[in-house]
């Protein structure tokens, strides 16, 4: 792979590793939603929101649309959400295989 598209696999996955920020896109799995309900919803403090927020549109995971005063995110790459449900499962998985260790 070309060195500039390895970067750019490393961003993508630096932007998910942070739990606010998959916490949000969990939510916005539901559908597109302000930025209000996603403070509700997520339990985080509005600036602390915003700022995720304006992280994942920087990195074309989420996208965002101004609608008088207020703005609504939605999740702009569907692809995020294969990927969470990979690394979950091999998580199930593994956490599966070390129980069945201890009770074995």
């Amino acid at each position: 792979m070309p060195e500039g598209f390895l970067e750019r696999v490393a961003q993508r996955f630096k932007v998910l590793g942070e739990p606010a920020r998959l916490k949000l896109v969990h939510t916005l799995m539901e559908g597109e939603k302000s930025v209000g309900g996603l403070v509700e919803e997520t339990g985080l403090n509005q600036a602390n929101a915003s700022r995720h927020l304006h992280s994942l549109v920087q990195a074309g995971i989420v996208a965002r649309r101004k609608e008088g005063n207020f703005v609504y995110y939605r999740v702009a790459d569907a692809t995020v959400f294969d990927l969470c449900e990979s690394v979950c499962r091999s998580l199930r998985t593994r956490h599966e295989q070390e129980s069945n260790l201890f009770q074995g």
